[in-house]
């Protein structure tokens, strides 16, 4: 721990956060495109690795880009974090930053700071200590313009403007300070239904496309997904997350109805072979017109528990003198998935419990952030020392 506090003593590291989620930068319909996005990585993340000698880049999306240590070769540590957070809803003083007592020591209150600004915090506390205490190293920090999308976009675009993907990336993102080895990954199925409008005072006169709808997902509802179990994730699953209706006009038998479905896939699954079975499932419901269309996939993620990853968490946590995290599988996905598919070991792990995202009382204990940051410092260095030992 003495590494990180050398560079970052507890009261900066708990400034820092603080500062943070004192500037919004909540969804909005524009996503990653949102003003007070581009505007919170540009006017307040961008300034504040600066100050600590890190000018950084900015990319076609807006994502930062920082790199210390040589400014080629290989790259065997990424710290990938997230700028955008719920909306601040119903939640109130969301942005004051609180500094507050509880059952368990003080803490920090804020719209993001257990799903996104506390591991943020954590990422550029280590990422910045990493730099002083082992500058020999190359590594990366990026402050993703994503966070609640459910994209690979932003990613994908970081990527496009890096030489080569790290070796290992932590997707810094709350998880209660546990490791996840596998997430699924998702697939939007979008689902149109077409019938015919009337007036509602003749039904007969239509074909009710909302009827249809119903058709459609009583057939989902009851469609087998096969046999595969996952040991950590268990099965795949199938929900409708969407449903509209048009025209919308009163005393109408609407002729249009749009679905949407969430197909959480497995590691393994084909996303084409998944979408295909539903289309299947959808054939010879007429009267209605049905199509189906992929939409946005994020994908799955898997890895070994004694891999290039957790050795370097174990190797790290032992040298910053903080206990190994846990580990668990998570069901949701950012971008793990994609990493994995590059060749890159990656895991969602951070600071901040799940069951805080987005609601009214949002908070992170001081003592989790700070060991967050830790856990992250440890990675990097140890990331780097594996890196050093390896035969050129």
């Amino acid at each position: 721990m003495r590494e990180l506090l050398a560079v970052f003593p507890e009261p900066a590291l708990v400034e820092l956060a603080r500062t943070l989620v004192r500037v919004p930068s909540e969804q909005s319909s524009l996503f990653e495109a949102d003003p007070a996005i581009q505007s919170f990585i540009g006017d307040c993340v961008m300034p504040m690795l600066a100050a600590f000698g890190h000018a950084g880049r900015r990319d076609a999306m807006g994502n930062a880009i920082f790199e210390s240590g040589p400014a080629t070769g290989p790259c065997p540590a990424m710290l990938l974090s997230y700028a955008m957070t719920h909306p601040a809803n119903a939640m109130p003083s969301p942005f004051e930053a609180q500094l507050i007592d509880t059952p368990d020591g003080p803490a920090l209150r804020g719209r993001g700071i257990a799903e996104q600004k506390g591991a943020l915090a954590a990422a550029i506390a280590a990422f910045v200590a990493a730099g002083v205490v082992d500058p020999g190293t190359r590594r990366m920090l990026v402050v993703s313009t994503a966070g609640e999308t459910g994209s690979h976009e932003a990613a994908e675009c970081m990527l496009s403007a890096i030489d080569a993907p790290p070796a290992l990336c932590v997707v810094a993102i709350g998880t209660g300070g546990r490791v996840s080895l596998a997430n699924k990954g998702r697939l939007d199925v979008h689902v149109e239904v077409r019938g015919r409008s009337s007036h509602s005072s003749t039904p007969w006169a239509g074909i009710d496309a909302i009827a249809g709808a119903r058709a459609v997902m009583d057939r989902l509802a009851a469609l087998d997904l096969g046999p595969k179990r996952h040991p950590l994730l268990g099965a795949a699953t199938l929900a409708v997350t969407g449903i509209r209706s048009f025209p919308e006009a009163t005393h109408t038998i609407q002729d249009h109805v749009r679905l949407t479905f969430d197909r959480r896939l497995l590691p393994g699954d084909d996303a084409g072979a998944a979408l295909e079975q539903i289309r299947a499932a959808l054939q010879g419901l007429e009267p209605w017109q049905v199509e189906v269309r992929a939409g946005v996939l994020q994908y799955p993620a898997e890895m070994h528990a004694d891999g290039a990853f957790m050795q370097a968490v174990r190797a790290g946590c032992a040298r910053l003198g903080v206990p190994e995290p846990e580990r668990f599988a998570s069901h949701g996905c950012v971008d793990a998935g994609l990493l994995a598919r590059l060749g890159c070991e990656a895991a969602m792990w951070g600071p901040g419990d799940q069951a805080l995202w987005h609601t009214a009382d949002e908070q992170l204990p001081v003592r989790e952030l700070v060991s967050g940051a830790a856990g992250y410092l440890g990675l990097l260095l140890a990331a780097g020392a594996g890196a050093a030992e390896k035969p050129g």
